[in-house]
């Protein structure tokens, strides 16, 4: 059993039950409309709780595109910087010629 089914199976068992508890009808409305719409409690109280967690991401992921705009910038810099690493360390390896062996150590 995974652990996210161990996190997520007290959740929807509190969700079946609030909804199967809360079965009143209630009437939604929307003021400068006329518009008028019977649903359960469970599901007014349920998509109100949707909403506001999708407006909360929604928030939250705007707050986070600076950061992800500065990242992708520094990373954009970072692969300049290494390519030009790269030219520069075969550049000198050209001129440098054929490497000398390396001194063994004797005893």
């Amino acid at each position: 059993m995974s652990w996210r089914l161990l996190l997520l199976s007290p959740l929807a068992l509190l969700l079946v039950l609030f909804g199967l508890s809360n079965r009143h009808m209630v009437a939604l409305k929307l003021w400068p409309f006329d518009l008028e719409w019977d649903t359960p409690l469970a599901v007014a109280v349920l998509l109100a709780a949707a909403l506001a967690f999708l407006l909360g991401a929604g928030i939250a992921w705007a707050s986070g595109l600076p950061h992800r705009r500065q990242a992708r910038r520094m990373e954009a810099a970072a692969h300049l910087l290494e390519a030009e690493l790269n030219e520069l360390k075969g550049r000198l390896a050209r001129e440098a010629g054929p490497a000398l062996p390396a001194p063994t150590a004797s005893r």
